[in-house]
């Protein structure tokens, strides 16, 4: 009787779908939560959207930046540990081998059921140093060019984030009546972006939805208030 090959489907975007929550979600916030504040001290639309593009600008640069050094950060992590685990795999290869083996011993083998595997190592150097970088060490080789991508991802899901709260702004010259509009629009792109982000992180997506939306609103809602005591 023929057999239906087994095929597992995993999520392999982590990192993309880490940079478009951190630059979206971010994005979503903080124009919403300036464009708050300032309607509760000026009824300006014009004078809100200046404030509330400047900030765009800045924040999708200033975002897109810190991304950018984080994944440099992380490669240049990576290369200097990978430099350290090649010479040790020549210079003190015995030690290594007895780190090979406690490897193997927190999964419940033997030093005889891994004996084998650790000879096997030791004339694959390449192969062993790959396997000390993954399950000594915790680390995966960053992708080429991982820095630039993940810089103009948060970037980009930041300019695109922010642009929703501000676009009651664009239709509507009365500040009072936009931030109505505003909230609204808003919440609900933060309730889709939550809902859609718990479903590529395994969270279940009313929660991560309303979680988002709550966040989000509360920051708003302090800016509208501080903006308020302060005019």
């Amino acid at each position: 009787m023929p057999q239906t090959p087994h095929l597992e489907k995993h999520f392999t975007a982590g990192n993309v779908v880490r940079d478009i929550v951190i630059g979206m979600s971010d994005g979503l916030t903080v124009p919403f939560a300036l464009a708050a504040g300032l309607t509760g001290a000026i009824a300006s639309s014009h004078i809100i959207l200046t404030a509330g593009f400047a900030e765009i600008a800045a924040g999708s640069i200033a975002m897109g930046l810190g991304g950018y050094l984080a994944a440099r950060s992380d490669a240049e992590h990576y290369a200097s540990e990978r430099k350290r685990e090649e010479e040790e795999v020549v210079t003190v290869p015995d030690l290594e081998a007895q780190e090979v083996q406690s490897i193997f011993k927190s999964y419940g083998l033997t030093q005889a059921e891994s004996a084998s595997v650790v000879e096997a190592l030791r004339q694959r150097p390449q192969d062993w140093v790959n396997f000390m970088m993954r399950f000594e060490l915790g680390l995966e080789k960053p992708e080429p060019g991982r820095a630039l991508k993940s810089a103009l991802t948060i970037a980009l899901a930041y300019v695109v984030g922010g642009i929703i709260p501000l676009s009651a702004y664009l239709l509507f010259g009365d500040a009072h009546r936009a931030l109505q509009v505003s909230v609204a629009v808003t919440l609900i792109a933060l309730i889709v972006f939550g809902a859609v982000k718990g479903r590529f992180t395994g969270t279940p997506m009313i929660r991560s939805g309303f979680q988002t939306a709550l966040i989000g609103g509360l920051a708003a809602a302090a800016a509208f208030a501080i903006a308020r005591l302060i005019a």
